[in-house]
């Protein structure tokens, strides 16, 4: 059963074209993610609240023994995990008015659209689901007004796009459709 009104792509009709019309919620504003999680980082989200919940069952039975420490420690290492789980889960680029947004694990990069020079795909070594290992792939690439190019934003072998090409240029126009809009010349 779809829920088209959770997911990013909720101004697509029922054929599949996307609506000439924004929905009357846009707002440019607002940081949005230009397409959907992609099941491997969603699934891997899930393991780890699976963990959690029995990191906290097991902060429970600790708790019910009489060692109170031992289960504050057991809650705070399941709090973590859940961090974890839901910050993988934001992991991506994320757009606005005022510029792009690049959100990693460990660490958020924000650029102004002022700063952005192009925005490109391009055929290079990428990593395979983020591990070290690459292969041959396609990646958006940024290119800063000054500076060094931003890491590649998106792949079409990380979590969000693996075995969906099809959404990953999906992605990619949206994104390049978003910076030739408000980038300025």
């Amino acid at each position: 059963m779809p829920l088209p009104f959770l997911t990013a792509d909720r101004a697509l009709q029922a054929d599949g074209r996307a609506d000439p019309f924004p929905p009357p919620d846009h707002d440019p504003e607002r940081w949005r993610r230009p397409y959907r999680p992609g099941p491997w980082r969603v699934g891997a989200a899930a393991v780890l609240l699976l963990l959690a919940s029995f990191v906290l069952l097991s902060a429970l039975i600790i708790a019910l023994a009489g060692s109170p420490v031992g289960a504050a420690i057991c809650a705070a290492v399941a709090m973590l995990v859940i961090m974890l789980a839901l910050r993988l889960v934001r992991v991506g680029v994320w757009v606005s008015a005022r510029g792009l947004r690049q959100v990693n694990l460990l660490r958020t990069t924000t650029l102004p659209w002022s700063a952005v020079a192009a925005v490109h795909t391009v055929q290079q070594p990428v990593r395979w689901l983020g591990l070290p290992r690459t292969v041959q792939g396609q990646a958006l690439r940024i290119e800063r007004v000054q500076g060094e190019p931003l890491r590649a934003l998106l792949s079409d072998r990380n979590g969000d796009f693996l075995g969906r090409s099809e959404t990953f240029e999906r992605a990619a126009d949206v994104l390049e459709a978003w910076a030739s809009e408000y980038r300025r010349p």
